[in-house]
């Protein structure tokens, strides 16, 4: 179930705003489990916006998609086709 980067920033994003606006009360308590959980899917977020970031920096400072991806662990190509349209679009 591949999803894009920002799929996965807009959801961080949206769990963010759901923490910073609750209201606890006994009702809504949850297992520390699923607490953890949504605490990951944040910094999950969170450094997939960094990550996508630095990878913009990069290309804008001249870093070829071939160190790019060899930081990044995989190919030029595929960090070319995952980042590219972030990059293009900044």
């Amino acid at each position: 179930m591949p999803r894009s980067i920002q799929d996965i920033l807009d959801h961080g994003d949206e769990l963010a705003k759901r923490f910073a606006d609750f209201e606890p009360s006994r009702a809504h308590e949850i297992p520390v489990e699923e607490y953890q959980l949504q605490r990951a899917v944040v910094a999950r977020a969170r450094s997939e916006q960094q990550l996508l970031d630095t990878v913009i920096a990069a290309r804008t400072a001249g870093l070829s998609w071939q160190k790019i991806g060899t930081l990044l662990g995989t190919s030029a190509q595929a960090a070319q086709q995952r980042y590219a349209i972030a990059v293009e679009a900044s």
